[in-house]
């Protein structure tokens, strides 16, 4: 049975959670200014593993004949056959379950709001095959993780809105952004096999170069962004802190990965960006309470 459960978990590559959940709980503690119910914590947590994982089964879903063409991912639970399609569905039903049932759990704006997860998750992985923005639609599946750790707390979106609503808006471009960006690194692994199977990507679309350009792009606009967070929010010392080491963190990420060196993009995209999450919300959070 653990054995099983450990296929399912590295099915949907249940670890790197660790790169979006932060943001949630990102959101909850900007939006109450302290430390968020726990309940809420508790409940916010679930939704973005339901939401994630069901976005990541449904992905290996879609492209499991792709998957098993390329050398890189033929290994993989499904095309391998180490785990089959009910089983694929079964994980996609009780996900989005997991994500319904705790949206509803927090407040009703959050339940009203949670079908726009799915539309997004199930779009993204057919859009690879017509047009490169998929990379920023895969952003805006975990870009929502702050808007919603933030309706989770508050249970609100005025409209016309001010302060709050800006920041929440601000927080979903700059996840989407810096997902976006580091995406752009990682399908360079897939360069050859993309362009002969005809698939877009920032790469086979514009060039090697170009695409690390456009990253870096994306990075430097999400800097941007969570500098406008601050004046927005106020935030302070601690929060400009941890500014400083993000950015020299992306700058590392880029050094990293070069035109003719992709040995390097593991590193970037797995360390790196699992660095950056983190610290954006141990010098958040600790800017708030302090």
């Amino acid at each position: 049975m653990l054995q099983k459960l450990k296929l399912y978990a590295d099915f949907v590559v249940l670890k790197h959670s660790l790169f979006a959940i932060p943001f949630a709980y990102l959101g909850a503690f900007l939006a109450s200014r302290g430390v968020p119910e726990l309940h809420i914590l508790f409940w916010v947590g679930l939704a973005f593993i339901g939401a994630r994982s069901a976005a990541m089964a449904l992905n290996n879903l879609v492209d499991r004949d792709i998957d098993a063409k390329n050398p890189r991912t033929a290994n993989r639970e499904l095309p391998s056959g180490r785990i089959k399609l009910y089983e694929v569905w079964g994980i996609i039903l009780i996900s989005y379950v997991l994500l319904f049932y705790s949206a509803y759990k927090l407040n009703p704006l959050c339940l009203l709001l949670s079908p726009i997860i799915p539309v997004t998750s199930i779009i993204y992985p057919y859009l690879k095959k017509f047009t490169p923005v998929s990379h920023f639609v895969l952003g805006l599946n975990l870009g929502y993780a702050p808007v919603g750790g933030w309706i989770a707390v508050t249970g609100l979106f005025n409209i016309p809105f001010g302060a709050p609503e800006l920041a929440m808006l601000i927080l979903l471009f700059a996840v989407t952004l810096w997902v976006a960006g580091f995406d752009m690194i990682y399908s360079l692994q897939d360069l050859d096999f993309d362009k002969k199977e005809g698939l877009y990507s920032v790469p086979t679309v514009f060039g090697v170069k170009s695409a690390l350009g456009l990253s870096f792009a994306a990075h430097v606009l999400m800097l941007a962004l969570l500098v406008g967070l601050m004046f927005v929010l106020k935030l302070g010392v601690v929060f400009k802190a941890g500014l400083w080491i993000i950015a020299w963190l992306i700058w590392y990420e880029h050094t990293l990965v070069k035109a003719d060196n992709f040995e390097n993009i593991p590193v970037a995209f797995f360390n790196v960006n699992a660095a950056v999450s983190l610290i954006m919300l141990v010098f958040t959070v600790g800017d708030v309470l302090l």
